[in-house]
């Protein structure tokens, strides 16, 4: 373990693993979600198995050969062998007495009804939390690249403004900073969101054949990956339909209220509140203005190899805020049929408070 400390960048990560194992007495963890297994020894797929025992011995990490000189290549620390060989090797380990393993909750029921065929005496035991609260914790490597991710995201969004424009459709707007994320990062995050005028009350809105309208407003919700990490961003451009005379609109009104909410809450994040305190920040400035029943969503979710990870900010989870977590604070307001606006931000929680990551003007 001492030469994994100094090669592994997530070695830290993984001897964590070892002794949450050890705390709810477990055999060894068998890890198949490629996210997971990158975040433990820095290479994942989508036929792999990472053997983490808990007594000590070194993790083994099995895959086919599709992919075996690559897991050599990029996680050069852990011992790669062909998957053919998994069941007879961990068979010592896995099969002696009545053994308790970890696996992930989230895999697929065929993987895990295999495992439980090549293992009848064990028990197995749901490891999935542990795993997304070490990965939640990022390490100055990952905090790095995620920066780096939301800094060109930054940069995607000035490009784009310059060529989207009133006439366009949806559509349209959605392949031009597709196209922008392809020539400059590694693609999408996530499918970007363009809401045209009264679509942006629907949160998640599929970008369609609707034009947007000069005047109107328009959601942009989008994340580009860089180097396998993830950005997510939303910004609102504020329409002029509807107002009179310089009098402000009920968009603008509604816009000032989500700005003021999404600031309070960058105010409140730093280390030790919880989720549930940090959406609450939010949501009482929204509700206390008559809309809290049009916040349908949580305030916002860790980004990192995934664009929703471990921690969450919303009225049901109460992880507590760490050092080198990543959360978005997203507040929002929709009003069906009429118009809906969201402001979302990356910050990064330090020692002592908060770093704002995206800095494209709200």
């Amino acid at each position: 373990m001492k030469k994994d400390s100094v090669l592994n960048p997530f070695a830290d990560r993984l001897a964590a693993l070892v002794t949450r194992l050890r705390r709810r007495h477990l055999t060894a963890a068998i890890v198949q979600g490629a996210y997971n297994q990158r975040g433990l020894i820095g290479f994942g797929c989508d036929n792999g198995r990472l053997l983490v025992p808990s007594d000590g011995t070194a993790p083994v990490f099995y895959t086919d050969f599709r992919y075996i000189p690559e897991a050599k290549r990029k996680s050069p620390w852990v011992k790669v062998r062909n998957l053919t060989r998994f069941e007879a090797e961990a068979a010592g380990l896995l099969r002696t007495g009545r053994s308790k393993v970890g696996y992930e909750g989230a895999i697929t029921a065929s993987k895990f009804l295999e495992l439980k065929k090549m293992f009848r005496r064990a028990e197995f035991v749901d490891v999935e939390k542990d795993l997304l609260l070490l990965r939640a914790v990022k390490t100055p490597q990952e905090i790095a690249k995620i920066a780096a991710a939301a800094a060109l995201n930054d940069r995607i969004w000035r490009e784009a403004r310059r060529e989207i424009k009133p006439g366009m459709t949806e559509r349209e707007i959605q392949r031009i900073i597709r196209a922008w994320m392809n020539a400059l990062g590694d693609g999408e995050s996530f499918e970007t969101i363009v809401c045209a005028g009264a679509n942006a009350a629907e949160c998640h809105h599929v970008p369609d054949d609707t034009v947007w309208r000069r005047g109107d407003s328009l959601l942009v919700d989008m994340g580009v990956k860089l180097d396998g990490y993830c950005s997510d961003m939303t910004r609102c451009i504020r329409g002029s339909a509807g107002r009179k005379n310089g009098i402000p609109s009920r968009y603008d009104e509604i816009y000032a209220l989500v700005l003021s909410a999404n600031r309070a809450a960058i105010a409140a994040a730093k280390p030790g509140i919880t989720g549930k305190e940090l959406d609450a920040v939010a949501r009482r400035m929204i509700t206390k203005a008559g809309y809290g029943k049009l916040f349908g969503h949580g305030l916002g979710h860790g980004v990192g190899l995934e664009v929703h990870e471990y921690p969450v900010a919303s009225k049901r989870f109460n992880t507590v805020l760490k050092p080198g977590m990543f959360v978005t604070i997203e507040p929002g307001i929709y009003i069906e049929g009429e118009l809906g606006v969201r402001i979302e931000d990356l910050v990064l929680i330090t020692k002592d408070g908060c770093e704002v990551i995206s800095q494209s003007p709200r």
